[in-house]
């Protein structure tokens, strides 16, 4: 299996919002291409995907888990996201390093928070895609609401290529509208036979309404085709589909497949669109990096280049220790071959090679151009480093997270098992860049951030089972951030004399407001004459680090520029030391001159519930100061869509189920920061 042709090999995700059937559609993607011989279920904890104790007893997805099957003799390396916003970086990072993506949706929940996240997440990265609209089979599924939802919130060409025979309980199979034929999967024999037949009388105006659409929809992006289309002539299936995967690795085009994969329908018609549509590592642009000189290189996707591979993902697994998940793009890696990590400028040994499945692994003794597997060995790496060759340092473009949103303080049970404690979180915070530690100078309390209530949970109760440390918790916070309404001057001069050699430093600084979302920035616009270059990084260090606690409550300060204007030095007296505190005091002055305001993180909070709870549910977010976006009205359902800030939204659940007798159920995820009422 390791020695297909590279042009036979798909990198692919499967992403989703919570509870579409991402974990249960890649276990039968590995049952029926005989990866597993037995179906392994979330419900009852034996997925094999889902392999965390929590995972297991939570039934979702937690970790992004790798794995690898063969079909139609094509080798798919398949990652399993997590579908939960709290878990959102788990999908940023291997969305990074994939090639195509397979998008679930259920057909009765339609297009969900989540889904538009991960939707948008696989833009930023060009991503071809697929579609599945999964759970066919469940009341109230609606095919072409999905398609249709597809089209108006995600902007996505949505275009069926199968119809769903039969719907609710009496979904059976699909209509596949490239070869005109019925699929029908039979349950009774051993082996899951697809069987293919004419379509069904009462079916075939529709097919041949929606095969109209699809050829029409090739024929707008392809003049050759449209003449034909046009002429009347026979369209053969297998220059549809040539037509189809030209269109889909271009962005112009997202085939619609449906299924339900819990009742063993639709996961092989899905392998046959992976192999058939989704992309090989040819066929997505070559990776281009940079040299340490700033200059631009293309490397293809071929054994004889340079090696140059990114680090996408660490877990500290039992048996190995430290795992690095790696996707090389280029050359080729070899066991006990030394590296380079360009992004710390390391040497390291590679002492083992393994391919993942879940957390099983497989020995590899080399790895070429699109594969993805894990190292052992290599000790000071992390997310988003670059590794290539020694004597040839590149650097690959690297990963951005969001920010945390939610903090607690935490402190071991016993002061013994203090050390026990840090060096736990850090490994967990060292795994996740979402999940961040640090220690409050003034109160001594070791504060932990992360994505929202669950993500934190999640990463204490990892603590206990990882290393047995009992841990108190307090009540999650929210980390605000600062920022400023005008734009100032500050200025401090540092003067130091105690009878030798004085301290002497002397900066101005500009500080200006920024739209939300810009981050913080520092610049110099200072003459040499005014403040030597060597003082310059010990200016902005400053600058950065009273940044990081604020001015109004200690808070990170964001969404501003600041600007070094001017100073003078001493050339007898000047330190760096003296810099950095001229430059923070100097920042502060102007901080406080610029009028600091506190920034709160809102959430996009998405309900859903029977109509009957409308009023209490919009009475409740109106009392929490929600804003109401959009309501939209379904026969058994309502989904209410608001803005709410995240301050108002600890123990939401309980609230919910109390309003709505456990009827309802919620989501939310970060949206943007905002000025605190």
């Amino acid at each position: 299996m390791h020695d297909v042709p590279i042009n036979k090999v798909r990198n692919i995700g499967i992403m989703a919002h919570i509870d579409a059937g991402k974990t249960t559609t890649t276990e039968q993607i590995l049952f029926h291409s005989g990866r597993v011989y037995r179906i392994g279920q979330v419900d009852d904890g034996t997925a094999s995907m889902d392999w965390m104790d929590q995972e297991q007893e939570r039934g979702i997805t937690i970790c992004s888990a790798a794995t690898f099957c063969s079909w139609r003799k094509h080798r798919i390396t398949i990652i399993d996201t997590p579908g939960h916003v709290d878990f959102t970086a788990e999908v940023e990072r291997c969305l990074r390093v994939l090639d195509g993506a397979v998008a679930i949706f259920c057909a009765v929940g339609g297009v969900e928070p989540q889904s538009e996240t991960v939707w948008h997440q696989a833009d930023r990265y060009e991503i071809p895609r697929l579609a599945f609209v999964n759970k066919m089979d469940r009341s109230g599924a609606d095919y072409f609401a999905v398609v249709e939802a597809m089209k108006d919130k995600l902007g996505a060409k949505a275009v069926p290529i199968q119809l769903p025979w039969g719907c609710e309980d009496t979904f059976k199979g699909i209509i596949d509208l490239i070869r005109n034929q019925a699929v029908f999967f039979n349950h009774e024999k051993d082996d899951e036979v697809v069987e293919r037949m004419e379509i069904p009388d009462e079916l075939r105006d529709q097919a041949e309404e929606y095969r109209c659409i699809l050829l029409e929809s090739l024929a707008e992006l392809d003049d050759d085709f449209l003449n034909d289309y046009l002429e009347g002539k026979e369209i053969r299936a297998d220059r549809i589909k040539k037509l189809l995967r030209r269109y889909v690795l271009s962005g112009d085009i997202v085939p619609v497949l449906c299924g339900a994969t819990l009742r063993n329908i639709g996961a092989q018609t899905l392998l046959d669109a992976i192999v058939d549509y989704l992309p090989s590592p040819v066929d997505v642009p070559a990776v281009r990096v940079l040299d340490r000189d700033g200059n631009e290189e293309i490397r293809p996707p071929n054994e004889k280049e340079k090696l140059t591979g990114l680090v996408f993902k660490i877990v500290n697994d039992d048996y190995c220790g430290k795992l690095v998940y790696v996707r090389i793009y280029s050359g080729k890696m070899k066991k006990g071959q030394k590296i380079l990590n360009a992004s710390n400028r390391r040497k390291e040994r590679i002492s083992r090679i393994l391919e993942m499945h879940a957390n099983r692994r497989e020995e590899r003794e080399d790895l070429g151009p699109g594969d993805i597997a894990a190292l052992v060995g290599l000790d000071q790496v992390g997310t988003g480093d670059t590794i290539c060759e020694i004597g040839h340092p590149v650097f690959l473009e690297g990963m951005r997270f969001a920010e945390p949103v939610i903090s607690m303080a935490v402190e071991p049970r016993t002061p013994a098992q203090s050390d026990k404690m840090m060096d736990v979180l850090d490994k967990l915070s060292r795994e996740d860049p979402t999940f961040k530690l640090h220690k409050d100078e003034e109160t001594g309390q070791t504060i932990i951030s992360g994505m929202g209530e669950l993500h934190l949970q999640v990463m204490v109760e990892r603590a206990l089972r990882e290393s047995e440390v009992r841990l108190r918790v307090g009540e999650p916070s929210v980390a605000y951030r600062e920022t400023i309404e005008e734009r100032k001057s500050g200025e401090y001069k540092f003067i130091r004399q105690s009878g030798g050699k004085g301290q002497y430093g002397h900066v101005i600084v500009d500080v200006e407001p920024a739209a939300r979302g810009f981050g913080f920035e520092v610049k110099a616009a200072v003459k040499k004459t005014d403040i030597p270059a060597e003082f310059i990084p010990s200016v902005i260090e400053g600058i950065e680090d009273a940044a990081r606690t604020g001015y109004v409550a200690g808070y990170p300060m964001t969404d501003m520029v600041v600007t070094i204007t001017g100073g003078s030095f001493d050339d007898a007296d000047s330190t760096e030391i003296a810099f950095k505190a001229a430059a923070s005091m100097a920042f502060k002055d102007a901080v406080r001159r610029a009028g600091p305001i506190l920034l709160e993180p809102i959430m996009n909070l998405q309900v859903i519930t029977p109509p009957e709870y409308i009023g209490a549910i919009i009475a409740d977010s109106g009392s929490r100061r929600g804003k109401i976006c959009e309501t939209i009205k379904n026969p058994n359902r309502v989904v209410i869509r608001s803005l709410v800030p995240l301050a108002e939204l600890f123990g939401y659940a309980t609230v919910l189920r109390s309003l709505t007798q456990g009827r309802a159920s919620y989501t939310m995820e970060p949206a943007f920061f905002d000025v605190k009422q």
